[in-house]
């Protein structure tokens, strides 16, 4: 109760101290400085977005992001520190002010450098989308540690300004800071797992990847998460430190695609006849563009069944250029057999492989391996 007529006896020395016109012409001269920062604020932003105006550059944007930052709020608690310099407010009153003025200030400081630093962000971004994916990747993280040590040095300043021992603070967090460390082990293992996807760069946005079994493109690269959107549609989302933890297949980065073809030939088939099939086989693949032949021969004897295995390599790795090439590949031999007289046996599967990574992705390496589509 005693604090309580302290402060309204304090207040009340402040009222009278100073006459009524003077208070009229304070709060006037702080009404007037906010609406004039509102329509500076406005005029400039007007100007700046002007379609019509020649030579406007990528500065005049960073610039309307700037002044869009800009908050009324703390524009009032200028205009009241400046409005508070008419008045005989008293010495505790004024050291108050001149804490709030320099708080206020430091925020819409950092607000502004906020907002340049966001600006340019998403220009490198929009830039390095059409050219250099592995930097589009890196700049969401860039971004997030630029904002974290901006606004930690503005905290350190202001609690400086409060006057507050920022030295003795910073080491009374340090048993704090290693029980929210282990409270948030989770959380900060996944942002140090985003660190190192952004610096390794094990993928980038754009690539596609597997992921145990399932397989997709990456869509965006988090601080936690990251999103994959999976060839089936849906969207797959991976925790970081898990995907670091996974044995990950990056066919972006495919440079030649392998392509195993093998199938069975009907014991009835003369053995001339065999002999002449692995050279025929490589003559029909060789005679196809882009590729190269590793090797045909035949495989076993399977069964009833002669066991013919080829492989050869597509010097280009697009998916649907080796459907292409494969499609020709196969018609090709079905005619030269047919014109031949030589027969498939009732048991003859081709293997649609085209990748040693899809073999272990199958697990079994055998025929009855799934297709993989990159």
């Amino acid at each position: 109760m005693n604090d309580l007529l302290d402060y309204l006896g304090s207040l009340d020395r402040i009222l009278v101290r100073n006459p009524i016109s003077d208070w009229l012409i304070a709060v006037c001269g702080a009404l007037g400085f906010v609406l004039l920062v509102f329509a500076v604020q406005r005029a400039i932003i007007r100007r700046l977005s002007n379609s019509e105006r020649p030579k406007a550059t990528r500065m005049d944007r960073a610039l309307i992001n700037a002044v869009e930052s800009t908050k009324l709020w703390l524009i009032v608690f200028v205009a009241v520190y400046f409005a508070s310099q008419y008045l005989d407010l008293g010495k505790k009153v004024e050291a108050r002010l001149d804490h709030v003025i320099t708080v206020a200030i430091l925020v819409q400081v950092g607000l502004w450098i906020g907002a340049l630093l966001d600006f340019w962000v998403a220009s490198s971004r929009m830039r390095a989308e059409q050219g250099n994916l592995a930097a589009a990747t890196s700049l969401a993280a860039l971004s997030f540690i630029g904002k974290l040590l901006l606004w930690l040095v503005m905290l350190l300043f202001i609690l400086d300004n409060l006057g507050i021992n920022v030295t003795a603070l910073v080491a009374s967090l340090g048993i704090g800071g290693i029980a929210v460390a282990l409270a948030v082990q989770n959380i900060l293992g996944d942002l140090f797992a985003s660190l190192s996807i952004v610096i390794d760069k094990p993928f980038v946005i754009g690539d596609s990847i597997v992921v145990d079994s399932f397989s997709g493109t990456v869509e965006h690269v988090g601080l936690k998460t990251t999103r994959v959107r999976a060839d089936t549609g849906e969207q797959l989302i991976f925790s970081n430190s898990d995907l670091l933890k996974a044995r990950l297949r990056n066919y972006k980065r495919m440079v030649e695609r392998r392509v195993l073809l093998n199938f069975d030939i009907d014991f009835a088939t003369a053995p001339e006849v065999i002999e002449t099939i692995p050279g025929l086989l490589r003559e029909i693949v060789e005679a196809q563009p882009l590729t190269r032949v590793d090797r045909s021969h035949l495989k076993a004897l399977a069964g009833s069944a002669y066991q013919f295995e080829i492989v050869y390599w597509m010097r280009d790795p697009a998916y649907a250029l080796f459907m292409d090439t494969r499609q020709k590949i196969l018609l090709t031999i079905v005619r030269r057999f047919a014109a031949d007289g030589i027969h498939f046996s009732s048991s003859s599967q081709v293997l649609r492989l085209e990748s040693p990574q899809a073999l272990a992705l199958a697990g079994n390496g055998g025929s009855d391996a799934p297709e993989m589509k990159r």
